[in-house]
């Protein structure tokens, strides 16, 4: 997941020259995540073994839970999928509980 938000105009190619600056390169079997300022919008690029694929999604109430800060984060596939709900995957406990503050 990128840290730092996004132009959501930026396309493919200019997601993939991002991975490529952030991570080396982009690594087969792996989704990058990027969010704009507002945290109202997702993008995912994912690499599938062989080729690139982007989505995106919006949400039409409340905001993506969204870290703070430059470069990337790793996330779980319990914390991608609680994200890309627009819940807070940061407070992901074990068994998908998420813990109070």
């Amino acid at each position: 997941m990128s840290a730092a938000p996004l132009d959501m105009r930026a396309g493919m190619d200019t997601l993939l020259a991002r991975v490529v600056r952030v991570f080396g390169e982009a690594q087969p079997h792996h989704a990058y995540l990027f969010s704009n300022r507002r945290g109202t919008r997702l993008k995912v690029l994912v690499h599938d073994g062989f080729g690139v694929w982007l989505t995106c999604r919006r949400l039409s109430q409340g905001r993506f839970h969204w870290t703070e800060g430059q470069g990337g984060v790793a996330l779980t596939r319990a914390q991608f999928d609680a994200l890309v709900l627009g819940l807070p995957w940061q407070r992901l406990g074990d068994g998908g509980v998420i813990r109070t503050i």
